[in-house]
């Protein structure tokens, strides 16, 4: 037992400078493991809908949704209320055990896709979600060879990490074996043109895929793409691509996966990305992975597949028992979280705003120059800057500089360095976000690309 005055010293009040700003970054600089760029140099103490709030008492607006997950806004009343029931209820169990928010969120999910994606595991983030997939398509087919797109960002775990070729390749030595890469498609930098100067990506996939034949070991097992590679630059599949991806995969035996942490539930417009826009073929996946929006915040992911999938991958022993598979707290804001976008009818309401997010970055595209290209869907937009639009040379000091003005005006950006390509601003607010909120958050934006350039 510790002596009684030092009982009382511990449970005491701290001093003030404990709480104070220099105390707080000392403690960082001291204790926190840096893991990805530096840290935004601010202390937030609260958020609430579209704005979070810092220890100086700034209310900064939110255009990524927190890491692009908090779709229905900070601290949503609906989802609050269900944290506090469930959690005094029935939090975690035992990974052999269900529960009825596992199951309900499950056939509730199901609901939402069509036919035969059905069958649900409940897992905690994107990665583990993909990880989950790429080890149910390698058991299931035999193979072991995974196809995924330049560009692509599906997780920092073992076989997501390998799958993964926008950053975080060097000085970690081997990945796991057989992932092949391919070109992502980019119709603002093609690398095919067809003969009236438009993007030719059915060439660059049927080059691609001529690659993968010539590198494959005969062991193809998946492809494992986003229907918008977001740490890619927010690159949208060209319509028709999906398809033809699917055709090329199932020729050789190979699954697809879709990964849709950032796109699925409502975020492009559509329930899900792959139900595509007006006129794309609809391209329903082998298997489905869910994360981000999925729990609107919290950590929530899921893996959706076929019965008939599901069936083989069990018949041969499939193992992912995991600690936090099926936990019942999470499960249970899941469900909330879909109940609160169809009551809303959320996808609507996205689309008429998307066209309101993308009209205002036209108009920016319009008035200044380093605004090279505007592209995404609904509310998963992005801009794209340049030294100069003829050449597309990258502006690569740009990017971090207007990040950094419009933080000082009072809007959180996320921007993705890219080599050569300067910086794409990922533009993701919440779902929730009202029209004021949309368009104060594109007027700080001109006002920090003015004030940048």
């Amino acid at each position: 037992m510790p002596p009684a005055d030092a009982t009382a010293a511990a449970t005491a009040a701290p001093p003030e400078s404990a709480g104070s700003p220099e105390r707080f970054w000392a403690d960082v600089e001291r204790h926190v493991v840096r893991y990805g760029g530096p840290f935004t140099p601010e202390i937030v103490e609260s958020a609430s809908g579209s704005w979070v709030t810092t220890a100086a008492g700034r209310r900064v607006l939110d255009f990524t949704s927190g890491q692009m997950s908090a779709i229905l806004g900070h601290s949503h009343p609906a989802v609050v209320e269900t944290v506090r029931r469930q959690v005094g209820t029935l939090d975690h169990l035992f990974s052999g055990m269900l529960s009825r928010p596992v199951v309900d969120l499950a056939r509730r999910l199901a609901d939402t896709l069509p036919d035969p994606l059905e069958k649900v595991l409940l897992l905690t983030t994107g990665a583990e979600s993909n990880e989950a997939a790429i080890r149910m398509a390698k058991l299931v087919t035999g193979g072991h060879e995974i196809v995924s797109l330049a560009g692509s960002w599906h997780g920092m775990t073992h076989a997501a990490a390998a799958a993964t070729n926008s950053a975080g390749r060097r000085g970690y030595g081997p990945t796991a074996p057989g992932n092949v890469v391919i070109p992502a498609p980019n119709a603002y930098r093609p690398d095919h043109l067809t003969a009236d100067g438009g993007h030719d990506w059915r060439r660059q996939l049927d080059l691609a895929f001529d690659l993968v034949d010539v590198q494959s070991t005969g062991s193809l097992a998946a492809c494992l793409v986003e229907p918008i590679l977001s740490s890619g630059g927010i690159l949208e599949l060209p319509p028709g691509y999906l398809a033809a991806l699917r055709d090329k995969c199932h020729e050789r035996g190979m699954l697809l996966i879709l990964d849709e942490a950032q796109t699925a539930l409502c975020r492009t417009g559509s329930w899900y990305a792959f139900e595509g826009r007006p006129g794309d073929e609809p391209v329903v996946p082998d298997i489905l992975t869910l994360s981000k929006t999925l729990g609107a915040g919290l950590p929530l992911a899921a893996v959706v597949t076929s019965g008939e999938i599901e069936e083989r991958a069990h018949e041969r022993g499939f193992l992912f028992f995991t600690t936090h598979v099926s936990d019942p707290l999470v499960a249970a804001v899941g469900t909330t979280v879909l109940d609160v976008l169809q009551a809303e009818h959320m996808d609507a309401r996205v689309r008429v705003l998307g066209d309101r997010l993308r009209a205002g970055l036209l108009d920016l595209q319009s008035r200044h120059e380093v605004v090279g290209d505007v592209r995404g869907r609904g509310l998963l937009q992005g801009i794209e800057l340049v030294v100069d639009r003829e050449t597309k040379e990258g502006a690569d000091a740009l990017g971090a500089l207007v990040t950094r003005h419009a933080l000082e005006l009072g809007l959180h950006m996320n921007v993705v360095q890219l080599r050569g390509m300067g910086g794409v601003f990922r533009i993701a607010p919440p779902l929730t976000i009202t029209e004021d909120e949309l368009d104060l958050g594109l007027a700080l934006l001109d006002q920090a690309i003015q004030a940048a350039t």
